[in-house]
């Protein structure tokens, strides 16, 4: 059903219980108050100006006793065959490590590869193993039906497996902050040859799904300037702001040019931020960690114009 954004199995089995829970709820509603308008009319005091004294009837009890026990159970049987089927991941999927963190998130791949939005291949199982960095999140992928909270010191896991190709939101469920209604990504479903050259490829492989990924996730990029645009769509704006406010990675409002302690190789040391430390802290953030921030910026992949135009931008904020 596209109209209901169907994009995965579990999306199809959720919207079948839901359509049977629902579709039973509205014959019970049509015939309770049909039943209830025929009792009014017939047995009103007009028709029946002295009342009768009925004592029970033993086989209408059963009826209407059993009939809602059965359906009952139909329903419990149905909701707890899909709960199972959620629950457990098949021993072939892709096990992918989701990690929650105000207010982004981050996705690791069996490879060590890593990436802001989350990369799958349709037709192909992918287990989430989700936790948080810091308060408790709720990692939501609506068009695929699941949901699962993001809990500091602790994994839960949930699965999926797409079955259209397109860009399909990430939501955070549980209020976490001042930035909350920004902790936003994309799962970005692909051809299985296209992932595949992705996640064998090496560093400069291209990210999969740029065919459609800027226009859909982020239409209204090409009123932005160049540098904020390829910020925009990576998703660096969830941790690093442009107006000087604090947020999860140093602010880049001027930036360039500025002393800053930073931890390279276990020493402290004081560099001046200029265009070859912008360029490392973007393609290989763990080398050069920031003093005060935490070590949790994974890997951009860049084009060598995209680079060059983030490092433009940021000097203008200066």
């Amino acid at each position: 059903m596209d109209w209901m954004n169907q994009a995965a199995v579990s999306a199809q089995k959720s919207d079948a219980v839901f359509f049977y829970v629902f579709g039973l709820s509205v014959v019970f509603l049509i015939g309770i108050t049909a039943l209830m308008i025929y009792f009014v009319v017939r047995y009103s005091k007009k028709r029946n100006p002295v009342a009768s004294q009925i004592d029970g009837h033993v086989g209408l009890e059963v009826v209407w006793t059993v009939i809602p026990l059965v359906l009952f159970l139909s329903i419990f049987y149905y909701g707890w065959t899909n709960y199972e089927y959620m629950n457990q991941a098949p021993r072939d999927a892709m096990a992918v490590k989701v990690t929650a963190r105000q207010w982004s998130w981050s996705f690791e791949y069996p490879n060590g590869k890593q990436s802001k939005v989350l990369f799958a291949p349709i037709g192909k199982p992918m287990k989430m193993e989700v936790r948080s960095a810091d308060v408790v999140h709720g990692f939501y992928v609506p068009s695929f039906r699941i949901k699962i909270d993001a809990v500091p010191s602790r994994t839960n896991s949930t699965w999926f497996q797409a079955t259209k190709v397109g860009s399909y939101d990430i939501q955070c469920t549980v209020i976490c902050g001042v930035d909350h209604s920004l902790m936003l990504s994309k799962v970005i479903v692909v051809p299985e040859d296209e992932f595949k050259a992705w996640y064998f490829g090496g560093e400069d492989a291209p990210e999969p799904g740029k065919s459609f990924r800027a226009s859909e996730a982020h239409p209204d990029l090409k009123d932005l300037p160049q540098g904020l645009a390829v910020l925009t769509a990576k998703g660096c704006l969830a941790c690093h702001s442009v107006d000087g406010k604090p947020k999860v990675g140093p602010t880049l409002k001027a930036l360039y040019g500025r002393d800053e302690q930073i931890l390279m190789a276990g020493t402290m040391k004081v560099i001046q931020v200029d265009d070859a430390y912008l360029r490392r802290s973007i393609t290989h953030p763990m080398d050069q960690v920031v003093r005060g921030y935490p070590n949790a910026m994974p890997k951009t992949q860049l084009t060598e114009q995209e680079l060059n135009e983030v490092v433009r931008y940021i000097k203008t904020l200066n």
